[in-house]
Order: C-alpha cells, then structure tokens, then sequence
C-alpha cells in the first residue's frame, strides 16, 4: 500500500488546496479595545446563505484513506481544537478522485485550514490524542446539497504517515 508523510503545513506547500492561520498566534494588526484585540479577517471566504459550525470527533486509527469528498462550490474551515491534526487533499479533478495526488499535513493545535472549493478531502485526523475534537465550518446544508463522497478502489487506498 502507499504511504503519503503526512509534513508540517506552510503557507506555501498548502497554497494550491487552501489557507490556514494559527487563530491562538493571529499575524497582522489587530483592532485594539481595552479588553480585546479583535484580528479581522484572518480566514475568509464567500459562502452562500448562514454558516454552520458543526463540532467533529474523530478516533485514531491505522490512518488508511479508502475515500474522500469534495463540495463543488463551497471551502471547507476545520479547525484544530485539542490535538494537532493531519488533513489529507488532492488537487480538484472533475469528480474522478486523484488519489495518487494525495498529501497530508499537520496542522497545530489551535489553528484553522480553509480547504478550498473543488479539492478532494476528508475529515482531519488525530496525530496524538485518542480522539481528536475539531470544528467544521461550512454554508448550511453543505451535505445535503453539495458533497460528493467516492471510495477508491482498493489498489488506490493509502495509508498516512508521520515519521
């Protein structure tokens, strides 16, 4: 079986699926209260109709992918909340998945990717915790309306490394 290193995310490596930013360490200036400091826009994104946030839980396994999903129109934010957590993605492809484009990142603890429209994904994973609790954040109604989910054939299935 194939095996996809699942490297530290950068702006640059991550660039062609997406955008990510540590929320806890935001970068650029900050509206400044007396009791806050709001950074505006670090992810954004246009979205039709009202936002869900829907929270996720999920158990570590043998990190073998057999599926992925895409939204056509809309991204897709998770956020990192008690671990840090490995994304896979592959480049946008006219509904046939491209496995073999697969890669994989690590995203710390207490940030957010915004996994853009069209890219194959699927849920994040945990890299050290037992289970790992994230956020997704996606127009309401995304999966009824807009998510294609394919299983690979099995010659296709790969797993996720970290060392």
């Amino acid at each position: 079986m194939r095996e996809v290193k699942a490297v530290k995310i950068t702006k640059e490596e991550f660039a062609p699926y997406g955008t990510f930013c540590d929320m806890t360490h935001p970068e650029g200036y900050p509206l400044e209260g007396e009791i806050h400091k709001f950074y505006p826009d670090r992810i954004s994104g246009t979205a039709m109709g009202s936002m869900g946030f829907s929270p996720i839980e999920v158990k570590k396994d043998d990190r073998i992918v057999k599926c992925a999903e895409y939204h056509t129109t809309t991204w897709e934010g998770i956020v990192a909340l008690d671990d840090d957590m490995i994304i896979h993605v592959a480049p946008a492809s006219a509904g046939t998945p491209v496995p073999q484009l697969a890669k994989a990142f690590i995203i710390p603890k207490g940030c957010m990717v915004k996994i853009n429209a069209a890219i194959w994904h699927l849920c994040p994973l945990p890299v050290n915790n037992e289970v790992l609790h994230a956020m997704i954040i996606l127009p309401e109604c995304t999966y009824a309306n807009d998510c294609t989910v394919v299983e690979f054939e099995e010659k296709d299935w790969f797993r996720i490394v970290t060392e």
